[in-house]
């Protein structure tokens, strides 16, 4: 996507193992839990003029364990535990497909499930997002490779699998503890970005 100056700069989270402790096909609000520090760091970036913007595989739907409906309902409680923090995401997109295990139309070769950038691109279109300004953070290797597909920047965080995924990504990819570590290496590599209503973080 052709760089606009007019785009905002915008942070893309993973979601599990991220931003939330990793739970195998999580879709209960009971059993949801964040990674200690995750509501800090993503009022961090907000409040440094970041658009928040969740990216998740959600291959639960394509395999039948849960429909679209309950992976919304979750995130409107994660919505409202987040407004307690003084902490808000600017967007949700999900990829509810899978490639060979899916049922019915989930059973496809889709363009959105991570590796692939087609969140991240999505997203860019919908926000006027610029992503040559922008970064990704997760916990798999397949996070870094769809925010380097889009133009991003990556960071990898050892939470979820991040420790096991360290040594599927390229050297110069930085690690981090978690994403509340993310979040500062971000703002100490955006120092001189500004907050605006049209122009975001500069970086």
């Amino acid at each position: 996507m052709a760089r606009s100056e007019e785009g905002r700069a915008a942070v893309f989270l993973d979601r599990d193992g991220t931003i939330n402790v990793e739970k195998e096909y999580l879709h209960r609000v009971e059993e949801f839990e964040f990674v200690p520090g995750a509501p800090e760091a993503i009022r961090l970036l907000k409040e440094a003029g970041f658009l928040v913007v969740v990216v998740t595989n959600q291959s639960g739907v394509a395999r039948g364990y849960y429909d679209e409906a309950a992976v919304h309902r979750l995130h409107r409680f994660v919505d409202n535990e987040l407004a307690t923090a003084g902490a808000s995401i600017d967007a949700y997109y999900l990829c509810p497909h899978h490639p060979r295990h899916g049922i019915g139309p989930y059973l496809t070769e889709c363009a959105c499930r991570k590796p692939l950038p087609g969140m991240l691109l999505a997203a860019a279109q919908d926000l006027g997002i610029d992503l040559a300004r922008s970064w990704i953070v997760g916990d798999k290797a397949a996070d870094v490779e769809a925010g380097i597909a889009a133009g991003c920047r990556p960071l990898l965080v050892r939470t979820g699998y991040g420790v096991a995924e360290a040594g599927l990504v390229s050297p110069d990819v930085t690690v981090c503890d978690d994403l509340l570590a993310a979040a500062r290496v971000i703002l100490a590599r955006t120092q001189g970005g500004r907050t605006a209503t049209g122009g975001g973080v500069t970086v």
